[in-house]
């Protein structure tokens, strides 16, 4: 391996170097949407969730990776994990291929029915090629009843 500026070179063959992309974001929201004009729309980013009581399910989120200033072929793998490192939740491993440094590739993935077991964190961990490149806190907190219809 010999390292560059915008990351690692990984030879695969002498014709194909891989470089690692960088995550430029990863952000947890109710809903992804595609403007006409090629713009993305997050709505509702969050990092907490309260309930009333537990067991809880979360309906739905979603959760928008960016990856850019790399090139090769990749694997992405988004899931949720307790403060445990139990796996709670996974999607699809995501293939994306990124042709030069220029390039750039934006991954939407959605998630329904978390199972939240009680108060705590539940962490996003975003794995490239089965390598954990960032993890995030979602906090999980009690809400009196009263509060919950007030709002």
């Amino acid at each position: 391996m010999c390292p560059l500026e915008a990351g690692i070179v990984y030879f695969v063959s002498e014709n194909f170097p891989m470089i690692e992309p960088d995550l430029l974001y990863s952000v947890l929201c109710d809903e992804v949407r595609r403007e006409d004009n090629g713009k993305l729309m997050l709505i509702g980013l969050f990092e907490q969730i309260a309930v009333a009581q537990f067991p809880a399910q979360h309906p739905a989120c979603c959760i928008a990776n960016k990856w850019c200033n790399g090139e090769g072929a990749w694997t992405q793998l988004t899931r949720f994990v307790d403060e445990d490192d139990r796996l709670l939740m996974q999607d699809q491993p995501i293939d994306f291929e990124l042709s030069g440094l220029d390039a750039h590739f934006t991954a939407v993935q959605i998630f329904a029915g978390l199972t939240l077991s009680g108060p705590g964190r539940v962490y996003i961990e975003i794995l490239l090629n089965g390598e954990l490149k960032q993890r995030y806190a979602l906090h999980v907190l009690t809400v009196q009843n009263q509060m919950m219809q007030s709002s």
